[in-house]
């Protein structure tokens, strides 16, 4: 039997009666963009979030793209953040005319090293965006210290990071504002795309929800400024209701597991294994190992139908499409050594414990073979 890297449709069954009726409320209303589903999905998400306001787009990358266009984010300015993601972290700062500027990652959390931020910050720099990496938050303790010294805003890149937390807050409430993604392999996924900003600051969520609904002002053709048409679906604001009362439980389900990875892989040969760091809580989106021979070792579970994933076998300030930033092989060597380690096995709040076992055999069984 095969065994998925996710499984949606094992989470589906789960919530079936949920899901069919809230889309069926919606297509009764025929109130398909912006309306109450939207507006209470705001409001429970912002609350979980432990954030003041929430504001839906159309999905992760636009939550980027028009927060930093909300913080006045433009040509000649510099964003401070990581290459160890995905690569619209990247792509939201040079979609505004900006420049990003990459610092290394702690190899033991694989997020933002608050050490290497501070030689980083120049007069140029108008804002710090760390990334919550594979459901571990960033170290945001030191790094909002380094923010304050500087007086700068700091925006959390918390696409992977739904309930992950620091000192007892949650991710959407660490920074001046987060963006969230609900792209559908999310902790929290919708049937489609769909995308959150989050803060604390009211006048910066109205920015915000102006720029992303045509730059509108008070009356429906009153345009004060130039926006972009990225708004969230009442659809998928009513599924990720029905998903957002489920979170907490999926999150502890996902640590059930981590938990059982890490009792049958402690001690293996050739492997590092993912631990939560002091500063955090990780909401566990992704199960990440080092792995000495990680392509082997790919190919090896990929013979026996086990799905793999590779988050991400490149840093982004080495893709083509970032060469306006100037990075070079070498610039960042914790973040390139780990692209050619890490490797994702699976793990869902329904994969069963005997599938996870037989998942952590093969591993043992490939790295003992030596």
């Amino acid at each position: 039997m095969k065994v998925p890297i996710v499984d949606l449709r094992a989470q589906y069954l789960r919530i079936q009666p949920e899901v069919d009726a809230a889309i069926a409320r919606v297509v009764a209303s025929t109130q398909f963009i912006g309306g109450e589903e939207c507006r209470l999905f705001e409001q429970e998400f912002a609350a979980f979030c432990g954030a003041s306001h929430a504001v839906g787009v159309a999905n992760g990358t636009d939550a980027l793209t028009v927060a930093l266009r909300a913080y006045g984010i433009g040509p000649g300015d510099e964003v401070v953040t990581v290459a160890n993601t995905f690569i619209a972290t990247g792509e939201a700062i040079l979609l505004n005319g900006a420049r990003p500027v990459f610092v290394d990652v702690d190899a033991s959390s694989f997020t933002m090293d608050p050490a290497k931020l501070e030689p980083a910050i120049t007069p140029r720099t108008k804002l710090i965006l760390p990334v919550h990496l594979y459901g571990h938050p960033a170290n945001m303790a030191r790094i909002n210290e380094v923010a304050a010294r500087h007086r700068l805003p700091v925006l959390e890149d918390a696409a992977q990071a739904h309930a992950a937390e620091v000192g007892g807050r949650r991710a959407g409430s660490l920074g001046h504002a987060a963006c969230f993604s609900f792209y559908p392999g999310k902790n929290l996924g919708a049937y489609g795309d769909a995308g959150m900003i989050t803060t604390s600051d009211a006048d910066f969520a109205a920015r915000v929800r102006q720029i992303a609904n045509h730059g509108g002002g008070t009356h429906k053709y009153d345009n004060v400024v130039v926006g972009t048409n990225s708004r969230l679906d009442a659809i998928q604001a009513a599924v990720l209701r029905v998903k957002l009362r489920q979170l907490e439980r999926w999150t502890g389900e996902r640590l059930e597991r981590a938990l059982a990875y890490h009792r049958l892989l402690e001690g293996t040969p050739g492997l590092v294994l993912p631990r939560e760091q002091a500063w955090g809580r990780s909401a566990w989106h992704l199960y990440t190992l080092r792995a000495e021979r990680r392509d082997e070792l790919l190919a090896h579970l990929d013979a026996r139908g086990i799905a793999t994933a590779l988050h991400y076998p490149r840093p982004i300030h080495l893709q083509p499409a970032m060469a306006a930033a100037g990075g070079r092989p070498g610039d960042l060597p914790v973040s390139e050594r780990l692209s050619r380690e890490v490797l994702q096995v699976p793990l869902y709040p329904e994969l069963p414990l005997d599938t996870l076992e037989r998942v952590a055999r093969e591993v043992r069984a490939f790295e003992g073979a030596r």
